[in-house]
């Protein structure tokens, strides 16, 4: 992965693209190639290659609608005189600062670097912090829970129809937009576990709601993932030693349901489960400090439910 800034995609990338499209305005509007150039304050050589239609756009930043508006509204001030350069560069500048703060520049960003894929913007625009990091760390955990499952025997057969999740959510979380996992969930396909996406906060809200739960009682108990309920499964993490706990299915008020539950009972279990109710699926959920560790557990639950 190259390092790259996103003063180098403004550019190398916008500026280009803006300058191409503004001379081809400004000549739309009569103005000489001369002309144009002292407008932009390039070459009257380089105005013949923008006008000419040679350099390549950069379609992200040329097929914005907000590009189109601004390089229109620039080129008729700038032919009628009721724009310097004054002006025009302010135009310039706001729109570059619109895509530089979660819009096509992020994107463009993001493309050049995938480690900041769903971070780009926050690192650029509000800087590093400590709060950013520990998001990170909650997304890559999520993925790390997510590669578990995939890569892990037995975990495809062990997928509800409704597919599965696995969430992790930040220190002292107290809402679902504050638990990361899998957007459109993780489902099984030809015997083997799909990742549909990369995580998201606020993606889950069933596991998200039990996370949340636990960590009323128990603010270390980060992490879930949901599984079919299965009798081998429950009993190997009764063999385990492991807590279990039935709770009555049903999504009316789960969430406070269930705290009441940990509340009365001073602990959260291990291995949360329900048998279904009509159009419900009977779901476990395997519980840990983080959502890799609830899916590394899960793992071995079902690796070899009979032998754990």
């Amino acid at each position: 992965m190259s390092l790259r800034l996103p003063s180098e995609i403004v550019v190398e990338d916008v500026l280009p693209t803006l300058r191409a499209l503004l001379a081809r305005e400004l000549a739309a509007h009569g103005l000489t190639q001369k002309e144009v150039a002292g407008h932009l304050g390039v070459t009257q050589a380089a105005v013949s290659t923008y006008v000419s239609g040679e350099p390549e756009l950069e379609p992200t930043i040329a097929d914005h609608p907000r590009t189109e508006a601004t390089v229109e509204s620039v080129a008729a001030g700038l032919a009628s005189g009721e724009m310097d350069g004054y002006d025009a560069l302010a135009e310039v500048l706001e729109l570059v600062r619109a895509f530089e703060d979660r819009g096509p520049v992020c994107e463009l960003h993001e493309e050049a670097m995938p480690g900041l894929e769903g971070l780009g913007c926050d690192l650029c625009v509000r800087g590093e912090n400590p709060e950013l990091r520990t998001e990170r760390a909650v997304l890559d955990d999520v993925r790390e829970a997510a590669r578990v499952l995939a890569t892990s025997p037995g975990v495809a057969a062990a997928i509800p129809n409704v597919g599965t999740n696995v969430g992790t959510a930040l220190p002292g979380a107290t809402d679902v937009a504050d638990v990361a996992a899998v957007p459109g969930r993780i489902y099984e396909m030809g015997g083997s576990v799909e990742v549909p996406a990369n995580p998201e906060f606020g993606a889950s809200e069933h596991v998200a709601t039990t996370i949340l739960a636990a960590m009323a009682v128990d603010a270390d108990r980060r992490g879930a993932v949901n599984l079919a309920t299965d009798d081998a499964l429950l009993a190997a993490a009764e063999k385990r030693g492991l807590d279990r706990m039935e709770f009555e299915a049903g999504y009316e008020n789960r969430g406070e349901r269930l705290t009441e539950q940990f509340e009365t009972r001073e602990a959260v279990p291990d291995v949360l489960f329900h048998r279904g109710a009509f159009g419900i699926e009977p779901i476990t959920y395997v519980l840990g400090e983080t959502g890799a560790d609830a899916a590394r557990l899960a793992a071995e639950l079902v690796a070899d439910p009979t032998d754990a």
